[in-house]
């Protein structure tokens, strides 16, 4: 028997009946034209994605300055207010973060560069210390018997350094990528307002142009309060770790916790490798692997409060963000553009989310609930 098609149906189905359901489809130009149009947005994704990751010299300089100038727009406004130029504010504020962060970077530069003329003594300290888990080695050397064979463990040699240049090359831009930086900088945060109003004057449409405001006022606004709030409460967990590192008599106490404050500004990695620190110094620097792992330990609990307690109830619900988002945003940038990309991360999430609710309202429609 021969099932009629949905066009046969369709064309004798009576008015004022509803259609049957079912095995009706879209016609195959539109279907055609939607997976042009999927492939198309894919290949666009793909080449920008490209695009930013060759051309990282130059972008992420620009992009760093874009979202900088945008946070410290704010403080140009404030100046502005007792009638100083917007161009002498621009300088005084870039000159200003400048010498903070020169400082800050001076407070813990200086010990790691005193420890790191003395790394094979360090590394032969850190190997007395371990001593403690030498009674794990015939447990290693039996498995090793039993997996690998034998005579393996004496062939065992100590890594060498290599990765320390590669590790300075990842982490430190260029002298061209500071000075684009610092002039992308100051030109943004001079001619910001100019900006504004050019890009809201682009559209013709009253409405448009209003949504496009409110856009720009809440990404300036929200980006100069994560930027403040980040910043007190780093520098509050930077000197609760000094602090601690003071009462636990570990070296260099004051560059410890600038360091600790430095990392926080990095979700979830910085405070990792601010305990991975604090967990070395101390094995090295301290008598005993106790007291050691007195700094780290308190180092776990003030992150703990600060990022499931201080963090959330300062900054609010509005710039909380989800951990599995922050955590692929770092994951994505940081591939991307290295410790910079890592710390643009979250700004660039913040200012993706305001676009998605201006852009992509709750008020619009829905998928049905279960």
């Amino acid at each position: 028997m021969r099932v009629p098609s949905n066009e046969r149906l369709l064309s004798h189905a009576p008015e004022g009946e509803p259609v049957p359901e079912g095995r009706s489809e879209l016609p195959p130009v539109i279907r055609r034209t939607g997976v042009v149009a999927l492939a198309l947005t894919c290949l666009l994704i793909i080449s920008v994605v490209a695009v930013l990751y060759v051309a990282k010299a130059f972008f992420l300089p620009v992009v760093m300055a874009f979202v900088v100038g945008t946070m410290l727009s704010p403080a140009a406004n404030f100046l502005e207010r007792y009638r100083i130029p917007r161009a002498l504010t621009a300088v005084l504020i870039v000159a200003a973060v400048a010498a903070a962060v020169a400082f800050v970077i001076g407070l813990f530069s200086s010990p790691l560069m005193e420890w790191s003329t003395h790394l094979p003594e360090f590394a032969a300290r850190l190997k007395d210390k371990l001593q403690v888990f030498s009674r794990l080695l015939p447990v290693w050397q039996e498995l090793q018997r039993i997996f690998g064979g034998p005579g393996r463990l004496s062939n065992f040699q100590m890594p060498k350094f290599d990765w320390v240049q590669p590790t300075i090359q990842f982490v430190t831009p260029t002298f061209t990528e500071f000075l684009l930086f610092f002039a992308t900088l100051i030109l943004f945060i001079a001619s910001w307002r100019d900006l504004r109003r050019a890009l809201i004057l682009t559209f013709a449409d009253h409405d448009t142009r209003l949504k496009v405001l409110r856009i720009l006022n809440e990404i300036e606004v929200h980006l100069g309060t994560y930027l403040l709030t980040v910043t007190v409460i780093n520098i509050c967990v930077g000197l609760a770790t000094g602090i601690v590192c003071f009462i636990a008599q570990m070296p260099r106490p004051t560059g410890l916790g600038a360091l600790a404050a430095t990392l926080n500004f990095i979700p979830i990695i910085g405070p990792i490798v601010t305990f991975v620190v604090l967990g070395v110094v101390g094995i090295i620097a301290l008598p005993s692997l106790g007291a050691a792992l007195i700094a780290p330990l308190a180092f776990c609990g003030v992150a703990f409060l600060e990022g499931h307690f201080v963090t959330p109830t300062i900054v609010g619900r509005r710039l909380e963000l989800n951990a599995l988002a922050v955590f692929l945003g770092i994951a994505f940038w940081t591939w991307m553009w290295g410790p910079m990309g890592a710390f643009l991360s979250s700004p660039l999430l913040i200012v993706g989310l305001i676009l998605k609710e201006h852009l992509l309202p709750v008020n619009s429609p829905q998928l049905p609930a279960d």
